[in-house]
């Protein structure tokens, strides 16, 4: 922490879903939190909640698309809370469409937002972390930064950038032995209201494909990994299983999303309208929420999630139950 004093952390897509849950989890810790997104209204909710779980918040409506807003408000939180000490970059647009449909336009703004919104918030992390040597970038990633799937070419694309990105960043970090550290969550599919106002072409309304997790799982996991040497952490078992099974079976996970992958991501009966208001261009008002539309079939928790950020208890426990069944196998021999 900074000179002794409460955390400082940002974070951007604060206004909803992860990006707030993030702000939320940091929050019940006493730190100091700018929240960072294009929706004003998302932010002032989301800082109001900082505030009733005894964090403080500083609201900076910004489009990390533009690196100059994005240092802006970098500069912006260090002048009102102090040198900062964590930065998570969440941000994202999509487009639910097949990549034919999809225009130059929109797979531009998706890229932009997504992967760029991440590299300029990284810079302007590192630009002030690296000269005090402390600090942690936490990137919010995805099963599909391994596995992509149909439907969501550019979304897939940025995290797939995003991670080769933070890679080579950190091997720099690593070359220049700085003490700043870069690390990335793989996320499962999460109940956020990004399905409510992203951009589909779809004729049914999209959805993730089960199972669900709710954004309090996640968030938790970020803000382990802002405070544990970890180069990269899965959250969930869902996820899991996309990065393990895609690494032995790429070719027949081709072929099994090639069959699924559409109506897993759709909710049948449920049709979208043309017209219907989406965030990639502008933010939608009255959509910001932490959670989306999912509550009934989302987990509330996830034990692979509770077992990877605890491995000293699982390790003691394991240890412990094999010197046990050593004890039992010696009696049994005698």
């Amino acid at each position: 922490m900074s000179n002794g004093n409460a955390e400082v952390v940002m974070v951007t897509g604060a206004s909803g879903g992860v990006g707030r849950a993030v702000a939320h989890a940091f929050a019940k810790r006493g730190a100091a939190v700018g929240l960072m997104a294009r929706g004003e209204p998302g932010l002032q909710e989301c800082r109001r909640e900082v505030e009733s779980m005894g964090g403080r918040a500083l609201v900076m409506p910004a489009d990390v698309s533009k690196a100059d807003a994005v240092d802006a408000a970098a500069s912006a939180l260090e002048e009102a809370f102090g040198p900062i000490d964590v930065w998570v970059n969440d941000a994202m647009a999509t487009v639910f469409a097949p990549f034919i449909e999809t225009s130059p336009e929109e797979f531009a703004r998706a890229t932009e937002v997504t992967y760029l919104g991440t590299v300029y918030g990284t810079m302007a992390a590192l630009q002030r972390m690296v000269p005090r040597d402390h600090g942690t970038v936490v990137q919010v990633g995805s099963a599909l930064a391994y596995r992509a799937i149909p439907l969501q070419a550019a979304y897939c694309g940025a995290k797939f950038g995003i991670r080769g990105f933070t890679d080579s960043v950190r091997t720099e970090l690593m070359h220049d032995r700085s003490r700043v550290w870069i690390t990335m969550v793989q996320l499962p599919a999460v109940n956020t209201p990004q399905f409510n106002w992203c951009r589909s072409k779809l004729p049914d309304h999209p959805q993730p494909v089960p199972p669900i997790y709710q954004p309090e799982v996640p968030a938790e996991t970020v803000y382990y990994a802002a405070h544990h040497h970890r180069r990269e952490i899965y959250c969930g078992g869902p996820a899991v299983k996309a990065i393990i099974g895609n690494k032995f079976f790429p070719g027949l996970a081709d072929h099994y999303l090639a069959r699924t992958g559409f109506s897993a991501q759709q909710i049948a009966g449920m049709p979208v309208p043309p017209d219907r208001p989406n965030n990639l261009f502008e933010p939608v008002p009255g959509e910001a929420a932490t959670h989306g539309m999912f509550d009934d079939r989302a987990k509330a928790r996830s034990y692979q999630a509770w077992a990877t950020t605890h491995r000293s208890v699982v390790a003691g426990a394991l240890v412990g139950s094999l010197a046990a069944a050593a004890g039992l196998l010696r009696l049994i021999r005698r």
